[in-house]
């Protein structure tokens, strides 16, 4: 080595310590579990509710309405028009549980049983009944008949287009689209259809459907369509 020359000097950069690392690892894992925990939490009760309804069933117990499995999702971007011509979209029906019928303005003979029977299912509920609403879906651009409008005031009605319905909601085989009552629930999926041309005894026993179903989410959904329809 020559005089003066200083012996090559090698600087080690520390690293990070392999127990830091591993510590953000596990904070980062343990992050990802409780997010999935509090989402757990809080579907429970919807969870609890559907699943007491549909498997936990006593035995001998019949549902009069046909469940119809699997649901089906509302299309919430369809266009809508109310009677008065205002612009909606059927999103935002969703937040309560719906008893739903659809027919051309006419309205026939079933068509005004079945706005009939909504209304008095929906008064039969009680306390309940600001959990549900009545819904009359238009499957056409006619005039309402005059007769029945002061009723169907009290209810939503609203204009959609036919075959767009069509795609969403079924009637029985042989049936048309105008001959059942649908329940909707309060997430906007179709998942039941009461019989074809419901009368007063078949109104009865629909109406011991919809307690069920009204206790079975008397956990997790509430009148007014503020939180449920934000889920």
């Amino acid at each position: 080595m020559r005089s003066g020359q200083q012996p090559l000097g090698l600087t080690v950069h520390e690293l990070p310590a392999a127990g830091e690392a591993l510590a953000r690892l596990e904070r980062s894992r343990r992050g990802r579990w409780q997010m999935i925990g509090l989402l757990l939490f809080c579907a429970a009760p919807v969870i609890a509710s559907y699943f007491t309804y549909y498997v936990i069933r006593p035995e001998g117990r019949r549902n009069f309405g046909e469940l119809i499995e699997p649901q089906r999702p509302m299309p919430q971007a369809l266009g809508a028009r109310g009677l008065d011509g205002a612009p909606h979209l059927l999103g935002e029906l969703r937040g309560q549980w719906l008893l739903l019928s659809a027919s051309d303005a006419e309205c026939d003979a079933d068509c005004r049983n079945n706005l009939y029977l909504q209304r008095q299912l929906r008064e039969s509920m009680g306390r309940e009944k600001e959990r549900v609403d009545w819904v009359w879906l238009v499957t056409d651009d006619a005039p309402v008949p005059a007769d029945i409008a002061p009723a169907v005031a009290q209810a939503t009605a609203l204009r959609v287009d036919r075959d767009q319905l069509g795609q969403w909601l079924a009637p029985a085989p042989g049936e048309g689209l105008g001959a059942h009552i649908y329940v909707v629930d309060p997430f906007g999926n179709w998942m039941m259809r009461f019989p074809a041309r419901l009368d007063r005894k078949g109104a009865a026993q629909a109406k011991r459907d919809l307690d069920r179903l009204l206790r079975a989410s008397a956990s997790w959904d509430r009148p007014g369509r503020s939180e449920t329809a934000g889920r």
